[in-house]
């Protein structure tokens, strides 16, 4: 599975932006796919998931009520709706894939990564 991430950028403070990730390689309709973000001298760090399905999601604390993940299996896309952004939402963003029904946390648990794509939120 490769997987790019695009829609990365810079933004003030109550701005939003839309991360996509687009897959190929594999039966993407096979896997539990995965943000994770990861900021300076941080931990990268679980931000939201989705089954293979798309019936289930599931968000860090920290992000819950502002960001919505989805995705388009026709189109093979992830996307990461991301809503009243706040400066600490500042990171690198990446997507994750693992073939799977369960949607793993911890960035070890998974097997394929993008490359990530910057977000800076401004105060």
């Amino acid at each position: 599975v490769q997987l790019v991430e695009s829609g990365g950028g810079l933004v003030q403070a109550g701005g939003s932006l839309r991360l996509s990730c687009a897959a190929s390689g594999r039966t993407f309709s096979r896997y539990a796919m995965g943000w994770f973000r990861q900021a300076p001298g941080r931990e990268r760090e679980f931000v939201s998931g989705i089954t293979w399905s798309g019936g289930s999601t599931y968000y860090a604390d920290s992000v819950k009520g502002r960001f919505t993940i989805s995705k388009d299996s026709a189109k093979n896309t992830v996307y990461l709706q991301m809503n009243s952004l706040k400066p600490e939402d500042t990171a690198v963003y990446y997507c994750a894939a693992e073939k799977g029904i369960v949607v793993p946390i911890y960035p070890g648990e998974y097997d394929y990564w993008g490359q990530g794509t910057q977000v800076t939120v401004s105060s």
